[in-house]
């Protein structure tokens, strides 16, 4: 076989493209290219392929199967120029001509991530039109872009998450070589990118790989979004080598610097090494011996997704935590329906959080009538990605209304100061630090009776929640399709709330150069009443007092955490009550031994000498 880069696709090849595809079930198959047809030769394991000279950069080709009439695109298209139900085109990666030799790597002990969905991040909606704010994203502080799916879908607009040409980026945005120029031009300016990718399943829409072999997939295991992707079956390998090389891919030809995965607990197998391990490693090797960041969304939250492959794990550096988001969310909201049932929004939850992780890792779960998590004790914090929005909770929403508007705003100011200063991975979503009113709700481009079907079904997982299961709420609903929805999406950059920003900007400042927990230093924390508790840095006498409820007066000071040595006092080094962020002013902390801490606020304190008079 000629020499690829990856087992399937157009790959170009001195004078012309050798083309190779999976269809074990056909017997034959042609390639159309720029109109004329070529048979493929078949090999021993179902592939077909063929190099054919004098085409290249550009070219249209799809495949017919078994002499039918239809011509299909290519299952691992690079492009679909005219979307999924099109002709594919052949690129050619070595034509973009990259300057990040000497760009950042992702540190995972200073990694402030932002989650970004390029068709409303700009009101343009494309690659070209979100880069001129890249610098200001790295100004506040953020170090990591997360994109969510880029993979080609059908319509205009959409998440991304029914992607179904999972490695062409979507001609929505532009080009491929303009995602390589975002990923080249965030580089240059100091940040880094990694990309969420959906190996769960694929859209209904435009998805054509059952028609080249129908072991794509499997009815063996369950799935909330559509049918499982066949990992451990009969015909698996290929399928296996599909989605790892997929991961590869995106990390060798656009230069990403690691990758997000979708909803994992959806990717089943049982075979002898699973999935997730070998895309962890394939998207290692393809780094060249660059450090990739591989992050996972798992709602069961397995720890054996960030425990080390050596040791029976799958590899990957981080988790994200909806505890912290759900027990965050009901402090701020006093929202107690749905998913949102099992939590209180106390200081203890928060504080067993920073300590030791998940909230859930074995206990009970009324929610699900079952137990939930796994032991993540003794994980390192910076493991657990922490949010109080991301898409899915902003849209799940209903109306797609951000924090600042649903919420008490000195409130929300406590609870950022946790989210950025405190021992996890923060992550922000687009908007966030700018106090943008647009709201983010589900839209997804599709029309006749799937459209009805998706908005069906977006109607009744709202109805979860008890206020969005009355008929008047229900009514208000918007439509996924409207394109109006979609628009209402769009963030308009030149709205910023500046004291929201600054409080970003100043915690991130902190977070950057003199953090209270360090990564790997030991820390603690109390919980002082039903809604004041602390954080406190073992090594470098640092305080984070973070009072959810009202003002709070300790007379008493019978918790060992909020000591000093004899020679020091506490002093305080930030307040969320400045009156730079909206606040209302620092009063006094101290007064004759007694502690006054002052409702709705966060404070951060340090040790320094006491001045001898």
């Amino acid at each position: 076989m000629t020499s690829r880069r990856y087992p399937a696709g157009a790959e170009i090849q001195s004078t012309g493209v050798h083309f190779r595809v999976w269809a074990p079930e056909h017997k034959r198959v042609d390639v159309v290219v720029d109109g004329a047809e070529h048979s493929l030769e078949r090999e021993r394991d179902g592939y077909f392929s063929r190099f054919i000279d004098g085409i290249g950069d550009g070219a249209r080709y799809g495949f017919r199967l078994d002499g039918g009439e239809r011509t299909f695109p290519d299952p691992a298209s690079r492009f679909q120029p005219d979307g999924p139900h099109e002709l594919s085109a052949v690129v050619d990666p070595s034509a973009y001509r990259w300057n990040d030799r000497n760009a950042r790597e992702v540190d995972p002990d200073t990694a402030v991530i932002y989650e970004m969905h390029i068709g409303t991040f700009t009101t343009e909606g494309t690659w070209r039109a979100a880069e001129p704010h890249l610098v200001e994203l790295r100004d506040i502080g953020i170090t990591v872009i997360e994109l969510m799916p880029v993979a080609d879908f059908p319509g205009r607009f959409g998440w991304g998450y029914d992607g179904v040409d999972l490695w062409a980026p979507t001609r929505l945005y532009g080009t491929p070589d303009d995602m390589r120029h975002f990923v080249d031009t965030a580089h240059a300016t100091g940040l880094s990118v990694i990309l969420d990718v959906v190996y769960n399943h694929l859209g209904p829409d435009g998805n054509y790989l059952k028609e080249f072999s129908r072991d794509y997939f499997t009815d063996r295991y369950p799935n909330d979004w559509g049918e499982s992707i066949n990992f451990d079956g009969e015909q698996s390998q290929p399928v296996r080598d599909f989605f790892a090389s997929n991961a590869a891919y995106w990390i060798d030809e656009f230069h990403l610097d690691g990758l997000r995965l979708d909803a994992t607990q959806s990717i089943i197998d049982l075979g002898s090494e699973h999935i997730l391990a070998v895309i962890s490693r394939r998207a290692r090797d393809a780094a060249n011996g660059r450090r990739i960041f591989l992050v996972a969304e798992n709602e069961p939250q397995d720890v054996r997704i960030v425990t080390p492959r050596e040791t029976g794990g799958y590899g990957l550096d981080a988790m994200w935590n909806d505890d912290f988001h759900h027990a965050a969310h009901v402090t701020l909201t006093g929202q107690t329906g749905g998913y949102y049932q099992d939590y209180r929004g106390t200081a203890q939850e928060l504080v067993s959080m920073a300590k030791h992780g998940f909230l859930y890792q074995g206990q009970w779960y009324s929610w699900q009538k079952n137990r939930r998590g796994t032991r993540s004790i003794g994980i390192l914090p910076r493991t657990f990605v922490w949010f109080l929005e991301n898409h899915d909770q902003v849209a799940n929403s209903a109306s797609g209304g951000r924090l600042h508007q649903l919420a008490d705003p000195a409130t929300i100011r406590a609870m950022t100061a946790l989210l950025l200063l405190g021992p996890a991975t923060p992550m922000l979503f687009q908007g966030q630090e700018l106090g943008s009113t647009a709201p983010f709700v589900y839209f997804a481009d599709q029309s006749g009776e799937l459209a009805e079907q998706v908005a069906q079904g977006r109607s009744r997982f709202l109805k979860q929640f008890p206020a969005l299961a009355t008929a008047e709420m229900q009514a208000r609903v918007p439509a996924p399709n409207d394109p109006e929805v979609f628009r209402r999406s769009r963030i308009d950059r030149s709205e910023r709330n500046e004291q929201i920003l600054a409080l970003h900007r100043d915690l991130l400042q902190i977070r950057r150069d003199d953090p209270p927990f360090p990564p790997h230093g030991a820390f603690d924390g109390a919980v002082l009443s039903e809604d004041v508790f602390v954080l406190r840095s073992l090594r470098d006498d640092r305080l984070l007092l973070v009072n959810l409820g009202g003002d709070l007066r300790l007379e008493v000071i019978d918790e060992p955490l909020l000591a000093t040595s004899a020679k020091h006092d506490w002093t305080v080094r930030w307040s969320s009550e400045s009156g730079r962020y909206g606040g209302t002013g620092m009063p006094a902390l101290f007064d004759k031994g007694i502690w006054l801490i002052p409702a709705r606020s966060a404070l951060l304190l340090i040790a320094e000498p006491v001045t001898e008079e």
